[in-house]
């Protein structure tokens, strides 16, 4: 299973160009070391927009899926720095997925990700589950490395800019590791289509996004 563990938060938002130089030292000098260090996250990953919406993407793996609602993370949550609220604040479209990983498929990752947003639609979950997985067979596909399901959790999919609507709460990711753009197209678009009108469910939106760096607990 090339994603460690069986939780994920996946965090993603616009900023504005004025902003970015430091949200960006933000992230790289304080915000991924201090989430990697809560007891039951194991690693994280920033990604920057090369065909995609909101500019910025982070993913947090972590033990199980009950780490995302476990005292140590409320506690860092209810606890942000100085520098965490400044930008935080600054935060635009924001997604953040506390979600289940379904399926995790191949071995590695790669310095590309392709991202499906689907919003399942009622009733369907357990057939678009199933045609979702028909598709995730990386060995099949040219220059990818590996493919994931995961589902977020709709009470726990909230926002952290005081927003209090979350439309999309309990939407779905697919994740693609891949090694070109181009391998990523061919693996991502149109491929969901059929499923999803099936299902009656909602394509959200399709992107790619490429690696900046990746933190694992070992590291720090």
């Amino acid at each position: 299973m090339p994603l460690a563990g069986t939780g994920m938060l996946l965090t993603s938002m616009d900023i504005d160009p004025a902003d970015e130089l430091d949200f960006n030292r933000w992230y790289d000098r304080e915000h991924l070391l201090e989430r990697v260090a809560i007891p039951g996250f194991i690693e994280a990953r920033r990604y920057v927009a090369h065909r995609a919406s909101p500019k910025y993407l982070s993913l947090y793996s972590t033990q199980t899926f009950e780490v995302l609602s476990s005292a140590a993370y409320k506690t860092a949550l209810a606890n942000q720095t100085a520098w965490s609220n400044k930008n935080i604040a600054k935060f635009r479209n924001m997604i953040r997925g506390v979600a289940r990983i379904t399926t995790s498929r191949g071995r590695g990752r790669g310095a590309w990700l392709g991202l499906v947003r689907i919003r399942p639609g009622a009733g369907h979950a357990d057939a678009l589950r199933a045609g979702i997985l028909k598709q995730l067979e990386p060995e099949l596909l040219d220059g990818i490395i590996s493919m994931h399901l995961m589902e977020n959790d709709p009470a726990l999919s909230k926002p952290l800019t005081g927003d209090t609507e979350a439309p999309g709460a309990g939407d779905w990711f697919v994740l693609i590791d891949g090694t070109s753009p181009a391998a990523l197209e061919a693996a991502i678009d149109g491929v969901f289509d059929g499923i999803v009108s099936a299902t009656a469910s909602t394509l959200v939106s399709v992107g790619i996004y490429t690696l900046l760096w990746d933190l694992a607990k070992a590291e720090i």
